[in-house]
């Protein structure tokens, strides 16, 4: 028999119409999933389904126009970063669509300025997050080869044929699922990891019991990303081996954020960590909150290697249409140093092909892709009119 608190069972959204299922496309760019959202009747919106937040947040500011605000509270939301709290508006209710027939009616939370930049990020607007709400009301089916959700009626206990079932908990709004992580060959040790959708990384392990772990020898210091009180930093390395259930992925990079930035801020110290999409996007992956249980069956992508970046560089993008394409950030000894790259230099093409055209993802697949590759880049350095092209040789880094 199945027991669950009323919360866990909470139906924010339901079918407008008598139908059972609905299935919806996606984008995926740097290994986040990107749907749109309509809210009040406006939009569409771009949100980042994300199975780590615990409300429908709006990251935009300019968004408010589309909220009633006139009963709107502030709260402080305390985040993972090197910053300070930051202040959100808490808005009654709102109308919340998502496909043709899907639709809500709930509480949301608008950040009063956007800390993540997820936008210049992916290279694309993006104005929020989205998780818990839509994971409770459905029986949730992502598939990462068709780039394609379905949505299912909580009651019609979906299994997907030949899919793994793996037992999950939700706790304060968030799935958890235990894992074995292998740190020295033959030792595995048994790990609580936030299965986090809005998470592009393979693996992030923070703390074992209030103690951060001890990071391997052979590893790079980086910046891991944006909470919601600033930015991340940390180390990446891999891990010998991580088993979710039956299924071994070996050689698994793993993150390992400052203690101080994440884990000294986690008040739920028996999570050892997360696990993100570079891992879920090997798997057709069914989530069923309802009965806290998931299921995975692996897709073409599974014994793909787990690579890192190999150009030591990270991009962002500028402009009003995002059309900008400029290092950020250039790591000591890589690749990119080597070739004579500098932060603020513009990246204009990519072997002669245009770098807009491409895009960010592609951008970031070709410096993933094989070390040794050598690609030309023609870019033109900050402050210059002028262009310069650039050899740049892949290196692995880890």
């Amino acid at each position: 028999m199945l027991f669950c608190t009323q919360e866990a069972l909470s139906q924010y959204f339901n079918f407008k119409t008598h139908r059972k299922s609905e299935t919806t496309s996606f984008q995926l760019i740097r290994n986040l999933i990107i749907i749109p959202v309509f809210i009040n009747e406006k939009g569409p919106f771009n949100f980042v389904l994300d199975t780590g937040v615990g409300l429908f947040l709006i990251t935009d500011p300019e968004l408010v126009a589309s909220i009633d605000t006139t009963a709107a509270r502030t709260i402080k939301i305390n985040g993972i970063g090197e910053g300070n709290e930051m202040s959100a508006s808490i808005c009654n209710t709102a109308k919340i669509e998502l496909g043709s027939s899907i639709l809500g009616q709930m509480p949301v939370a608008v950040l009063k300025e956007d800390p993540f930049n997820l936008s210049a990020f992916l290279g694309m607007p993006i104005h929020g997050l989205i998780g818990y709400e839509l994971f409770s009301s459905f029986i949730v089916r992502i598939n990462y080869i068709t780039k394609s959700i379905t949505y299912y009626k909580p009651e019609t206990a979906y299994i997907p044929r030949k899919g793994t079932k793996v037992p999950i908990s939700i706790e304060d709004r968030k799935p958890y699922v235990e894992a074995q992580a292998e740190f020295f060959k033959g030792s595995k040790e048994t790990v609580k990891l936030i299965i986090d959708t809005g998470a592009g990384h393979p693996l992030s392990l923070e703390t074992r019991s209030g103690i951060p772990y001890t990071v391997p020898q052979n590893n790079i210091a980086a910046n891991l990303g944006v909470g919601l009180s600033g930015l991340i930093n940390g180390f990446i390395s891999r891990i010998p081996a991580l088993q979710i259930d039956k299924f071994q992925l070996s050689n698994v990079i793993c993150a390992f954020p400052d203690y101080g930035s994440v884990a000294a801020k986690i008040s739920n110290l028996s999570r050892n960590g997360n696990l993100g999409n570079n891992i879920l996007k090997r798997f057709n992956v069914v989530f069923d909150y309802g009965r806290e249980a998931m299921y995975l069956k692996p897709n073409y992508q599974f014994n793909e290697a787990f690579e890192h970046d190999m150009s030591g560089m990270e991009l962002t993008t500028d402009g009003k249409e995002y059309e900008a394409y400029i290092i950020s950030r250039v790591e000591s000894g890589s690749a990119a140093e080597l070739a004579g790259l500098k932060r603020g230099d513009r990246i204009l093409a990519l072997n002669f092909k245009n770098a807009q055209s491409l895009g960010i993802e592609e951008i970031n697949a070709h410096f993933r892709s094989k070390e040794g590759r050598t690609m030309v880049l023609e870019v033109q350095p900050e402050n210059s009119a002028n262009t310069k092209f650039f050899i740049l040789t892949l290196k692995r880094r880890i």
